[in-house]
């Protein structure tokens, strides 16, 4: 006897004893919506597959693992779409940030992917692994060490070559009992708004940089008493960091004193904070990511606690973005292998109404939200919605098999470029097709 084209005996090993490999035998015979109305009904939730129009084209990077993807930014009112990214390696003999295109060379193929390797443009020899990578503007681009360094790259696009413009060599080092007089310490993250360059470190310590400048024009040497792994600007002289305790800090440089305006924390066990990101349009919106895999999304005009939190990736989230131009769309990478795109877009068409509260890797999941109604409801972001029942986030895996661990990924228009521990970068240049 059969049920959806599949086997009875194998659906109940699925249904009976939650048997993975029977449930990816019933998954491979199913089409996408059949694949969805069984996973919702066994209780094994996973992400939405992609389709073959969404698959990302892959460049090989011979020997060396991408710990960092960047598109560079288009000038203000282009219409042009993202053509040249920049990458950081890590875990290798030699470690290069480079420069790439998608745009001059090769053909685009009937899917909207790329046929042939991305055309590398040039690349420059980085001491340490690149542990960030932001650009500054168009030509610059500022590259975090693990050895503690911060150093602003050139591009020359003239030539395709690229060179280190300005350099602080210790930014980061440890100090105090049971350390060298000046050990180096990692740079985990930086971020930019042209003059200014903040960075953070394994040491706790947050500097503000002026590219036009030789040193550092703040310096809060204790901010945190454990590691700092990301940053990133909430408004222009306020910043939100993460750490390895769990806890999203906000910092006012306009403030004289070194300590920050406001500490939120996850409850329960202090699981370590990997990246950050504010919503681009709404400021007080926050998305965080954690060794766990969880997805968090904080308001931080209410409360010392995240107002969602989202089951997703079966090990650490390493980075998440929400789209710069089209918000209700956020992505994550992850060390599990995997790369989602998270919709939770209201204007769209009318999603399936399958709904269920909590499961990991659950294509729908509910928020768990504070009560907001004293705010208007136009003005909600539509991740802190208010009606869990008509707020399902749709979640699409974006690459077909999984890889070893997507370090980094970035968007832009209808562009994703990621880099993994595979030695490969992903691209494509159809997100919403």
């Amino acid at each position: 006897m059969y049920c959806l084209g599949v086997p009875i005996p194998i659906l109940q090993m699925v249904l009976q004893h939650k048997d993975w490999h029977a449930f990816a035998l019933v998954q491979s015979r199913l089409d996408e919506e059949g694949r969805r109305i069984f996973a919702f009904g066994a209780g094994l939730f996973v992400p939405a597959l992609p389709t073959e129009e969404n698959w990302l084209s892959a460049a090989t990077v011979p020997h060396k693992k991408i710990s960092k993807t960047r598109w560079r930014p288009l000038p203000p009112g282009s219409l042009q779409t993202a053509e040249t990214f920049a990458t950081g390696s890590w875990d290798n003999e030699e470690n290069y940030v480079s420069m790439w295109s998608i745009g001059d060379f090769g053909n685009l193929d009937s899917d909207g992917g790329f046929e042939g390797d991305h055309q590398l443009l040039c690349s420059i020899k980085h001491h340490g692994d690149v542990m960030d990578l932001q650009f500054l503007d168009q030509e610059r681009i500022v590259a975090a060490s693990s050895t503690g360094c911060v150093t602003i790259f050139l591009h020359h696009p003239n030539n395709q070559t690229l060179s280190a413009s300005q350099q602080w060599t210790a930014a980061h080092y440890h100090t105090g009992p049971g350390s060298p007089s000046c050990s180096n310490a990692p740079c985990t993250g930086v971020v930019c708004n042209n003059p200014e360059i903040v960075t953070v470190g394994e040491d706790g310590r947050i500097n503000l940089f002026r590219a036009d400048h030789k040193e550092a024009v703040r310096t809060i040497d204790n901010a945190d008493s454990s590691t700092l792994h990301a940053v990133t600007f909430l408004r222009t002289p306020e910043i939100l960091t993460v750490n390895s305790i769990g806890q999203l800090k906000i910092w006012d440089f306009r403030q004289q004193r070194n300590e920050p305006t406001q500490i939120l924390s996850l409850t329960g066990d202090r699981v370590p904070l990997h990246c950050v990101d504010r919503h681009p349009n709404q400021q007080h919106v926050v998305a965080t990511g954690g060794q766990d895999g969880m997805l968090s999304i904080w308001d931080v005009r209410q409360g010392t606690m995240p107002v969602s939190l989202l089951k997703a990736h079966e090990a650490e989230m390493w980075e998440v973005h929400f789209h710069p131009s089209n918000p209700d769309h956020l992505f994550t990478c992850s060390e599990d292998g995997s790369l989602w795109h998270w919709d939770a877009s209201t204007d769209g068409p009318e999603k399936s109404s399958l709904f269920h509260q909590g499961g990991r890797n659950s294509t729908f999941l509910s928020h768990t939200i504070s009560n907001q109604a004293n705010v208007h409801q136009s003005l909600i972001s539509s991740w802190l919605s208010t009606d869990p029942a008509k707020d399902r986030i749709e979640i699409t895996s974006l690459l077909p098999n999984r890889t070893l661990s997507v370090n980094s990924l970035d968007v832009l228009g209808p562009c994703l470029v990621c880099g993994t521990d595979a030695e490969a970068i992903y691209v494509t240049r159809q997100l919403f097709s």
